[in-house]
């Protein structure tokens, strides 16, 4: 029986074969690494550019919205960010941010209006669960 004529590869055929394929896919996966440094500054341009982002609205929010027939302008929308920013600068978490005759719940640390009121529901002057206020 002649074993070199055989259809087996050697050990070290094996070894070369394999090992030289694991370094290209080790290379090429190199080449596809971002820094976490790169990251972190991509996403604080992201940020400044943007200035911060924008509120989102609650879902219960939006249906506030919706049935009281409250549209917010862009002028206000933009103040609305602005006392959420205020709130958030000096550590507000849950804020009353009053605009015009509208009244909004913010949680600041999520970005996220709660609730919003116009000036019908807001006769009682009464606001629960919040630990600051902003008057824009």
């Amino acid at each position: 029986m002649d074993i070199q004529n055989n259809s087996f590869l050697s050990i070290d055929q094996l070894a070369n074969q394999y090992l030289n394929s694991s370094r290209k896919t080790v290379k090429a996966a190199q080449e596809n690494l971002v820094s976490f440094q790169e990251i972190l500054q991509n996403k604080s341009q992201e940020q400044n550019v943007s200035g911060t982002q924008d509120l989102k609205f609650s879902k219960h929010a939006a249906v506030r919205l919706e049935n009281r027939g409250i549209e917010l302008t862009d002028a206000q929308l933009e103040r609305l960010n602005g006392g959420a920013r205020k709130a958030g600068q000096k550590g507000i978490r849950d804020s009353l941010v009053i605009v015009d005759d509208l009244a909004f719940i913010v949680n600041v640390p999520n970005k996220t209006v709660v609730t919003a009121m116009n000036s019908r529901e807001t006769e009682e002057n009464v606001f629960t669960n919040i630990n600051g206020a902003v008057i824009m």
